[in-house]
């Protein structure tokens, strides 16, 4: 099915498509070809205090009597949902955020294994139970948090949508979520389906708006009893502030400038060609992109060769194109912004080997660019430029490759490539991350727990022990 120019989206609240009471409507433009996708109803505050009222009445009505079978049912349903919707989902998400449509597939993948892992993890919900000497007797109740208030940002809007929705679901809370005001499409088709396969009315509630307006009234709505937030460490800054009124629980994983050790003893032909896809796999638009490679010394010229060599070879163009490996970025501005920081490069003394022009035509394309010759103070290696950019830093032993790496106020990603096993396990140790590969570039997996280091936020998705992050604990003590 494919996805019909200009239709309108509508905000989605107590299992239904709305119009909004006191938001308004957007424009939306693809960003690969700057023409008209569709309009899309906002949120205002009003539409806000619906979103939560509904899920507050599902949490305290049908769902709260859904037992856990059943949920874990209906999020197999709803997997089975995505997978029959695939197609048109992919180019949804594709058109609206820009990015290649192969990428674009495996997080169609991760989607739906998302909500299978929390579908079967619901199994794991339990207290405990033992006698405390005497006649009494102890056992403990896991029960939802309530309601959740959850907001996702624009690079990954419905892979992200599911991380955050799967473990709020299969914990029995309810859910408001937040897409970014500009990629908001998937996430409304994924209400829809959940609907479809059939979440009550109030469950899942689906309402696009602007950060400063609509998310911040979220987070602080008092109707809202968890927050879960990923999105730039700014803004996180700011959601912890909001939060603290109200004590909401809280998670938040947020930006990252991550390292891609490659040592002298790695083996180039898998480090350098896994080292280019974990910079442009999103066009760099991803939090735990590895944008700082760390090459050993004696490598480092040949490295620079053979890696500029290979990102240069990427085919950059039209979205939709199977063979495309490098789609649009979000929007013009935001290349913009990316170009802003290859400038600054340039003025610091780096070397830009490959790229660094904006791609001339009505799309927001940027080249996959590296920067040679960089030092770890410079602004490009230290701030988070989230597009296709890598800047290659020289190194030149295993302990000055583990001060470079920490040496950022991020830690989110860490790759190491080496053909010693020991220095490996070494180095995962040392380095402040809240994930570490050795030898392989992928990042996250349903079931392994991901997050941050240092302002890369706290608290963890996609792990059971994310479940937690949605269940309050309650201790019955019972006199025999």
């Amino acid at each position: 099915m494919a996805v019909v120019t200009e239709r309108e989206y509508g905000l989605f609240i107590n299992g239904e498509v709305t119009e909004p009471v006191d938001g308004e409507v957007r424009e939306l433009t693809e960003p690969a070809t700057g023409e008209p996708l569709g309009k899309v109803a906002l949120a205002g505050q009003r539409d806000v205090d619906r979103a939560v009222e509904a899920a507050r009445a599902a949490l305290e009505g049908d769902w709260a009597k859904t037992p856990p079978t059943e949920r874990s049912r209906l999020l197999h349903a709803l997997a089975d949902a995505i997978v029959a919707n695939r197609k048109e989902l992919a180019e949804l998400e594709t058109r609206n955020v820009g990015k290649a449509i192969s990428s674009v597939k495996a997080e169609l993948n991760q989607a739906v294994e998302n909500f299978r892992y929390y579908a079967s993890a619901i199994a794991s919900i339990a207290g405990r139970s033992n006698p405390m000497g005497g006649s009494l007797h102890f056992y403990s109740l896991k029960e939802p948090v309530g309601v959740a208030g959850q907001i996702i940002p624009w690079n990954y809007p419905l892979m992200l949508a599911t991380w955050k929705l799967s473990p709020a679901l299969a914990a029995g809370c309810s859910v408001v979520l937040k897409p970014d005001e500009a990629t908001p499409l998937s996430a409304l088709r994924l209400a829809e389906l959940a609907a479809e396969v059939g979440f009550p009315p109030g469950v899942i509630n689906i309402v696009p708006g602007g950060g400063p307006t609509t998310g911040a009234y979220l987070v602080s709505h008092p109707g809202v009893d968890k927050v879960a937030f990923t999105g730039s460490t700014t803004t996180g800054a700011e959601v912890m502030r909001l939060a603290s009124d109200g004590i909401k629980r809280l998670t938040l994983e947020l930006g990252g400038k991550s390292p891609n050790l490659v040592f002298a003893d790695a083996d180039l032909d898998d480090a350098i060609p896994s080292s280019v896809w974990s910079i442009y796999y999103a066009a760099g638009q991803s939090c735990e992109a590895r944008s700082r490679v760390l090459v050993e010394r004696p490598l480092y010229d040949e490295f620079v060769s053979r890696f500029s060599d290979a990102a240069g070879k990427l085919k950059v163009g039209d979205p939709l194109e199977p063979e495309t490996q490098v789609g649009s970025l979000v929007s013009q501005p935001h290349r913009d912004r990316v170009h802003g920081f290859v400038e600054k490069g340039r003025e610091e003394g780096a070397e830009v080997v490959v790229g660094g022009e904006p791609v001339n035509g009505k799309g927001a394309f940027y080249p996959p660019t590296v920067i040679a010759k960089v030092d770890n103070a410079m602004t490009v290696a230290q701030e988070e430029i989230f597009g296709p950019v890598v800047t290659v830093i020289p190194f030149e032993d295993e302990k000055d490759a583990i001060r470079i790496a920490n040496d950022v106020r991020y830690g989110l990603m860490a790759t190491v490539w080496t053909g010693d096993p020991a220095k490996g396990h070494r180095l995962a140790r040392r380095i402040k991350a809240g994930t570490v590969g050795i030898n392989m570039p992928y990042t996250a997996f349903p079931g392994i727990p991901f997050g941050g280091y240092k302002q890369s936020g706290f608290g963890r998705e996609l792990g059971l022990e994310t479940l937690e992050l949605y269940l309050e604990t309650k201790s019955v003590i019972v006199s025999t």
